[in-house]
């Protein structure tokens, strides 16, 4: 391990953009496929390396539902969380905001109060036995249109779990307006829920107006196309709104076409506050450490500057002032010491 990498592997870290179902490990996948062996979804670890190779985005939505499928009773959901946070907790993450679909679990029979209680009860047991406190951004399935929103945005404001901060849109953006999910957002932020839906990932950068203008995003999850627009770089940069950037997603999913060609350091020069994820890290063979080391490379940065980029995930969290400042104060203590090693 170079010394680069030794220093990212410990560095303590926050993670913006990274999917609940989208963050089973293979051997969760695995052992939830064995369990429903109706699922086309292979029980096998290795042959889930295959399955997990994406020919475009539709056929990387078309996998990760099929995941989702595996997920049918709450002790799944259960299961699946703590299992993530545990798998967070190796790589030194502190905190993350996890992207959350209970549209995707309650469609398929798991009643919303045992959806919402098991990922309560993994997200408590996370924090007391693991260290890495965990919290919520409820998503709309975008292809599965206004009644999957209408679902979200009841169980988000209704039932309004602890740990939830903020409200999201994922799914394709090709033939799924954002404009439309306007009320959605309206309501949820009307709730104290912050705005954060995908855009510019996979088309251009007029979706990340929309996001901006018609959702009132306060995040922008990717954005990868906001380059394209030098007017839309310069307002992201100057009203601070961070962008969730997830390189090797964006590979697979074919949004980037190579990591020379990704754009991640236009949006660095431009003075855009960029946050480093992971995305589906077990669907993309990554973790957020991998990312890290990605856009260590992209960017040309040494130990100092990665630890800046960690900071940049800090201060654009959905978290309180003490608790920013004492995750940075532990980025700069860490710093300290590696230096004096």
């Amino acid at each position: 391990m170079s010394d680069l990498s030794s220093f990212i592997a410990g560095l303590p870290k926050a993670e913006l953009h990274v999917h609940h179902v989208g963050s089973a490990s293979p051997r969760i996948v695995a052992e939830l496929a064995a369990r429903h062996p109706d699922s086309k979804v292979p029980a096998d670890p290795e042959a889930l390396a295959d399955y997990f190779t994406f020919r475009d985005f539709a056929h990387f939505v078309e996998v990760y539902l099929s995941v989702v499928d595996l997920i049918r009773d709450a002790e799944d959901v259960r299961l699946l969380t703590y299992e993530v946070a545990r798998d967070m907790a190796a790589q030194q993450i502190r905190y993350a905001e996890l992207t959350v679909t209970p549209y995707s679990s309650t469609r398929r029979g798991i009643p919303d109060v045992a959806f919402v209680e098991a990922i309560e009860d993994a997200r408590r047991a996370a924090e007391t036995e693991l260290g890495v406190t965990l919290r919520w951004c409820f998503d709309i399935p975008g292809e599965a249109g206004l009644a999957a929103a209408e679902e979200t945005a009841r169980i988000a404001c209704e039932l309004r779990p602890e740990g939830l901060v903020s409200f999201g849109l994922g799914g394709p953006e090709i033939g799924v307006p954002r404009p439309q999910f306007k009320p959605f957002f309206d309501r949820a932020i009307a709730e104290g829920l912050r705005s954060v839906p995908h855009a510019g990932e996979t088309s251009g950068p007029g979706t990340i107006w929309d996001a901006l203008t018609s959702l009132r995003a306060e995040r922008i999850g990717h954005g990868t196309s906001a380059p394209q627009d030098p007017r839309l770089l310069e307002r992201l940069a100057e009203q601070r709104i961070p962008l969730e950037v997830c390189p090797t997603s964006n590979i697979a999913t074919r949004a980037v076409p190579t990591l020379a060609e990704h754009p991640v350091r236009e949006m660095v020069d431009a003075g855009v506050l960029v946050t480093i994820n992971s995305d589906d890290p077990p669907m993309f063979g990554t973790d957020l450490n991998t990312e890290y080391g990605i856009a260590a490379r992209l960017l040309s940065l040494d130990a100092p500057g990665v630890a800046a980029l960690a900071k940049n995930a800090v201060a654009a969290a959905f978290l309180d002032t003490p608790a920013k400042s004492k995750l940075s104060d532990e980025i700069d203590a860490y710093v300290s010491a590696w230096q004096q090693s």
